[in-house]
């Protein structure tokens, strides 16, 4: 059965500027100037990324962050705990707006 994700298509990426190459090379001067060291080290953020990659559900940065982290010396303990405090976010992001639904329901209560 295929899919949508291809994992091999993750390689082509470097390819997504052939129509635009002025654009893709400020998007990937960016993206690298992002992921340098800083106050933050390469490590840390590809955590980061990590995480984020499971919130957005993107199965491509997922890929390429996972074999980032074990790339920068992340273990899978931390990238597993990188993951669930994403999940904590996402999940109490959608239980907040719970407030929203329930002054909804006081308004119409009343």
């Amino acid at each position: 059965m295929t899919t949508y994700y291809q994992s091999e298509d993750l390689a082509k990426f470097a390819g997504i500027g052939s129509e635009a190459p002025e654009l893709a090379e400020k998007f990937f001067a960016y993206y690298n100037a992002v992921f340098a060291a800083g106050s933050l080290s390469e490590r840390e953020k590809a955590l980061i990324a990590l995480a984020v990659a499971h919130a957005v559900q993107c199965p491509y940065c997922i890929d390429a962050f996972s074999n980032g982290c074990l790339e920068k010396g992340s273990n899978q303990a931390e990238m597993t705990e990188a993951i669930h405090v994403a999940t904590a976010i996402r999940g109490g992001a959608s239980l907040v707006h719970g407030v929203q639904m329930q002054n909804i329901v006081g308004k119409i209560s009343l």
